[in-house]
């Protein structure tokens, strides 16, 4: 098969990719769309899943962020597979995985089965993502069409994760709520049929031999933390749990310094080095952290707080979307009169103005709060990410682009799950804390409306009368003030990155040049 890549020019500048190489792009971004939709299609089906399969909140937020822990753990091991096996090998085997893993998660039957099935989902998503940004990367050579390319990439990312909460809305209105993970099917059908003729192969030319230590501690690093955080988060915490959070760092520690010590290390710690790449990679993780955390709770509290239907509520959220996908191509058109810093700082300062209205989310009346405070920020996440992304992957050489992008897609899913299960847990703790009494309820009743809200409701229906609606009356109040403290925390991280962005990258250009990026081994 011919390859779509562009090829350097006589004159030491890149031939511009052609029609074949933007239908590629096409393909690409699908299986995106559909990893970060399912990171966030199950906000709606909270309720009704909490109703069918009864999940504790533990069980709650693992049904929600396993799916991403284990993406996160597993990304860098991918990125570095598919730069040695062939990275549209890798995509396909990721998509058919995901199909799979898919069906399996529409029928589960227990909250035990939906976390497996989450599980596997991670895994098989961990196998695309890596392997469409390097594939971007090594097909889109010309530096202004790299930048669109990403541009492209990142609306489907970001775009994606906004869709979620509306396509799932949609669904739940029509369908039972594993249809939120069928609609998966037909688009990694579609990938797999026509990548073999669009997207071209890729790989490292000279990948090293590959190191299965280093893929153990990748993953294993994250998850004994990722545990302690909820464990304490559910204060359930012990001595044990600090045990898990220490070992976690501890493997962490000992996975960097053994990617220090090879001559053909999984992850070139040498990238981080480049302050234009390691900004990046922070300022990624804090966004997703602060963004995905949004829409878990404002999901919940436009149907279960203002009583609006997931369909209605989905549609709130479609302004902020749309402005989201605008926003990565307003940074392109930008790109070029503003620093780096600048552009980023003023995109996320939008964010953080957004987090802020959340802050003033009413118990009634509160729709158009939703809408202008998500609105923010997706307009400013949008702006943001598309620089930070194509700085990422402008820092590193073509054949170490799988790296490169594992470590840009380890922040975003990082920063996603992260951001679930610690704001998430906050919420939980306001929740719970505020909720620890409520008249003419016994304990039991009480006990089980303190896990969620959407327990929370379906206690009250099982009470009825007076006692019910005061109890639905105290979650929703409880809810809310949740809400106001996680937003405002959220708030707080967007402007610590929006202020360092603008501090470390004062002066810098939208591109790192290839000629200072650090040479593969």
């Amino acid at each position: 098969m011919s390859s779509t890549v562009a090829r350097p020019t006589p004159h030491g500048g890149h031939a511009k990719a052609g029609p074949r190489a933007w239908a590629a792009l096409a393909v690409l971004t699908l299986p995106v769309l559909l990893i970060s939709v399912d990171m966030t299609v199950l906000g709606f089906a909270v309720p009704f899943l909490s109703e069918e399969l009864r999940p504790s909140s533990s069980q709650l937020l693992w049904i929600i962020d396993i799916y991403s822990f284990v993406l996160a753990g597993l990304l860098v091991t991918m990125g570095t597979l598919g730069d040695r096996v062939g990275r549209r090998r890798l995509l396909m085997v990721g998509s058919a995985g995901f199909g799979v893993a898919s069906l399996v998660a529409a029928y589960a039957s227990s909250a035990e089965v939906l976390i497996a099935a989450r599980a596997l989902l991670g895994l098989a998503g961990a196998t695309l993502m890596p392997s469409t940004l390097s594939l971007i990367r090594n097909i889109f050579l010309d530096p202004r069409q790299r930048l669109i390319a990403i541009a492209a990439w990142g609306t489907m990312f970001s775009g994606g994760a906004a869709l979620g909460p509306i396509l799932g809305g949609w669904l739940l209105e029509h369908f039972h709520w594993g249809s939120v993970f069928l609609i998966n099917l037909p688009v990694m059908a579609l990938i797999l049929v026509l990548t073999p003729f669009l997207v071209p192969e890729s790989r490292d030319p000279a990948p090293g031999r590959y190191d299965l230590p280093s893929a153990a501690l990748s993953l294993v690093a994250v998850l004994p933390v990722v545990y302690g955080v909820k464990q304490l988060a559910s204060g359930e915490g012990t001595a044990a749990t600090a045990v898990w959070i220490a070992a976690g760092l501890l493997l962490g520690w000992a996975f960097v310094r053994r990617q220090l010590r090879l001559d053909s290390p999984m992850l070139d710690m040498r990238l981080f080095t480049i302050r234009t790449f390691s900004v990046g990679v922070a300022t990624n993780l804090m966004v997703v952290f602060a963004m995905v955390s949004s829409l878990f709770f404002l999901t919940q509290y436009v149907q279960l707080v203002l009583g609006i239907g997931p369909l209605r509520a989905g549609l709130l959220l479609l302004p902020g979307l749309g402005l989201t996908m605008a926003g990565h191509f307003v940074a392109v058109s930008l790109a070029r009169r503003l620093s780096l810093g600048t552009m980023i700082a003023l995109g996320l300062s939008l964010t953080a103005l957004g987090f802020l209205v959340l802050t003033r989310l009413p118990l009634e009346d509160g729709a158009v709060w939703v809408a202008a405070g998500f609105a923010l920020i997706g307009t400013g996440v949008g702006v943001a990410e598309t620089l930070t992304n194509d700085a990422i992957m402008t820092a590193a050489p073509p054949e170490r682009a799988g790296s490169a992008s594992a470590v840009s897609e380890t922040a975003y899913e990082l920063g996603g799950a992260l951001g679930i299960a610690v704001l998430g847990s906050v919420l939980t703790a306001v929740y719970r804390l505020e909720l620890a009494v409520v008249p003419d309820v016994d304990p039991a009743a009480a006990a089980a409306a303190r896990e969620t809200l959407g327990g929370a409701a379906t206690v009250s229906r099982e009470l009825g009368g007076t006692a019910g609606e005061a109890l639905m009356a105290a979650a929703r109040t409880a809810f809310t003030d949740g809400v106001h403290v996680t937003s405002l925390l959220g708030a707080a991280i967007v402007v610590y990155a929006a202020v360092q962005a603008g501090v470390l990258l004062r002066g810098s250009g939208p591109h790192v040049a290839e000629e200072d990026a650090p040479k593969a081994p």
